[in-house]
Order: C-alpha cells, then sequence, then structure tokens
C-alpha cells in the first residue's frame, strides 16, 4: 500500500521521498535507504496477545530515521510505522506527521497516538477502514478515515474458476494458516500457500505437520505480479483471520484478479468482501462453515468479483483521499505558522 501510494503521488507530480530499511526498491517512486537493517529489529515485531518488546535498537532506528527526515524541509510527513517511537510524533521538524494506523487495538500503540494527538500541535491518525476505526474508538479517535485499496488496472483476473486454494501472508497465528490449510484438505481442495515465516517456530511446526504431502505446498513470497498470476488461477483464496484485520489488502487483490474470497468475518474484511457474492464470510474459527463456503465458492460470478474491486476497492480512490488530506494539513500548517509569525 505504501509503495502504491509513493507511486501514485509521483506520478501525479509530487516530490516523494520514501525512508524504508536498507535494501528497500520501489519501482517508480524514490527511496532513501535508511541505514537501518530490518532483520536487527525482528525481536519488536508485533504478536497479538504478547507484550512488545521495548528495545533501544528501535528507540535508535526511529530516532535516527526521523531525524534525517526534519532535515529535509517536507511539508507533510506520512508515517506507516507500526512501534510507539514512530506513533508519538507529532512533528517532523516543521511537518506535520500524518500517521496511518495499519493495526487492530493495540494498548502501546494506542498511548503513542494519544500523545502524538495531544500534542501542541497535534499529529493527525488516520484509519483504513470503518471496521478498524469503531474497533478504536475506546481508545483513540481517528481524524479520518481512508480506505485502502489496490491498482485494479495492473491486476490480470480470469472470467474462468481456476483450481485449488491460495493462502498468501505471513505465517503466524493471527493470520491463520494453520487453519487454512485445515479448510483446505477437510473440503478435499489441494492449497499453496506464500508468505513469510514471520513467527519462526509457528512456521516451522506448519510445515513439519504437512511434509511430504502433495496437497499442502508452501512457497517464499513472491513479487506482487506473479502473485496476482497466481491468485488469478486460484479457485478460492482463503483468508481465516484470527485476529481483525485492519483491512485486507490480500482478500482486495483476489477479487479484483476474479478470485472469490473464503474469510472470517472479523475486523475489515466485512467491509472488503460482498458477502455470498464476491466470496463468503464466516463465522470466526467455524471450520465447518467454512468448508461449506469453499464448496460454494463455483456458484459465485468471477465476474461481479472483478467488478467489486473497480467499483469499491481501487486504489485511486485511496491516493485523492491522501491528496486531499495533505493539501488540508499543509494548508492548516501554513496558516498556524503565518498566525504564530513564523512565516
Amino acid at each position: 500500500m505504501v509503495a502504491d501510494l509513493a507511486v501514485g503521488l509521483t506520478r501525479h507530480g509530487h516530490d516523494v521521498d520514501v525512508y524504508a530499511a536498507t535494501g528497500s526498491l520501489i519501482p517508480g517512486a524514490h527511496v532513501i535507504d535508511s541505514g537501518i537493517e530490518s532483520a536487527n529489529l525482528s525481536a519488536a515485531l508485533i504478536r497479538p496477545g504478547q507484550p512488545r518488546h521495548s528495545l533501544r535498537a528501535l528507540d535508535d532506528a526511529y530516532e535516527h530515521v526521523f531525524g534525517i527526515v526534519e532535515r529535509g524541509g517536507y511539508d507533510v510527513v506520512h508515517s506507516h510505522g507500526f512501534d510507539p517511537p514512530a506513533l508519538r510524533r507529532a512533528r517532523a521538524g516543521g511537518a506535520p506527521v500524518i500517521h496511518t494506523v495499519h493495526l487492530p487495538p493495540e494498548p502501546e500503540a494506542a498511548e503513542a497516538l494519544r500523545e502524538a494527538q495531544h500534542a501542541s500541535k497535534p499529529g493527525i491518525v488516520v484509519g483504513v477502514s470503518a471496521s478498524q476505526a469503531r474497533l478504536w474508538s475506546p481508545l483513540v479517535r481517528f481524524d479520518r478515515v481512508i480506505r485502502n485499496g489496490v491498482p485494479v488496472s495492473l491486476i490480470p483476473w480470469s472470467e474462468k474458476p481456476g483450481e485449488g486454494l491460495i493462502f498468501a501472508g505471513r505465517l503466524s497465528p493471527e493470520k491463520g494458516a494453520a487453519m487454512a490449510v485445515e479448510i483446505a484438505l477437510l473440503s478435499e481442495e489441494r492449497i499453496d500457500l506464500y508468505g513469510a515465516a514471520y513467527d519462526d517456530d509457528y512456521a516451522r511446526d506448519l510445515r513439519r505437520r504437512h511434509e511430504g504431502d502433495p496437497r499442502v505446498t508452501f512457497h517464499e513470497p513472491l513479487p506482487r505480479a506473479k502473485l496476482w498470476q497466481r491468485l488469478a488461477s486460484a479457485r478460492a483464496v482463503l483468508c481465516p483471520s484470527d485476529w481483525d484485520e485492519a483491512f485486507g489488502l490480500v482478500a482486495a487483490e483476489a477479487q479484483a484478479a476474479g478470485t472469490p474470497v473464503v474469510a472470517f468475518a472479523r475486523g475489515g474484511l466485512t467491509e472488503v468482501i460482498d458477502d455470498a457474492v464476491t466470496g463468503f464470510l464466516v463465522e470466526p474459527r467455524n471450520v465447518t462453515a467454512a468448508i461449506a463456503a469453499v464448496r460454494s465458492v463455483a456458484t459465485l460470478d468471477r465476474r461481479r468479483c472483478r467488478q467489486h474491486a473497480i467499483d469499491d476497492l481501487n486504489f485511486d480512490a485511496c491516493l485523492a483521499g491522501y491528496e486531499a488530506l495533505y493539501a488540508s494539513v499543509s494548508g492548516r500548517m501554513a496558516k498556524d505558522d503565518d498566525l504564530a509569525g513564523d512565516g
């Protein structure tokens, strides 16, 4: 989503710099190597239900990056960090900081966002779905909701049903990879899983349990263009998330590829999937209902999946929303500065 935003803004004539971990590349956008090795921060990865680890390396990383950003003379700084050292920032030099939240409610993240919102010149907090905003509302008020989207015009699609099931996402408990395999096998379908081992123990155990089973194939993550081709060739895509997805990009990409989605009715997935039209939303953790849904996907019209993506999930609307937000925020900041006598 960040890559699409950077490319879209650049194409619209904006000067955009993306500060990212060493080795990052976005064709069509200008990426600045932050000098941060992402592997050094792996202990701070978010694991639902487990306390966040406060790492000095994490604090130092964000201090370093924001220090560089503050010298850049930017009009707006848009942060997509998941971590409290990023989320508590309200300003980067003279520029306002916009925080897009890509998480379900999380106490430490909420505390940091409240700090940003209560600064003398508050930071701006944006959510990516109405469902996410409702879940966060007891902890943090979102200033705006701008739904994510996918670049539908770039995603190939197939009108004809494919074969087999696909799970795409990190191999971790909250994404439901193990449950996806269970659903597939009980549906008498083969399944291909594409994703990195976010949780090493979980991924290792999952692979070991299904080692040698020709119906279950694990793949390394693919470049998006190749993954889109695979999504288009599948019978259905499984999204049995065991947490409240903030949005659900894989589900959106699958529908853009013409492929129905079977998902648990949680979080943003309830907005991304048109139930019984572009896929099926079933009760969370109800494997029996998910199996019935897999067996019913042949009744769905893949053309309607594609059209739903064009009409409701297209990235163009997301890009327009952020351009409008940037304009309003930078304009407001200029007025504030004029009133303060800062020029």
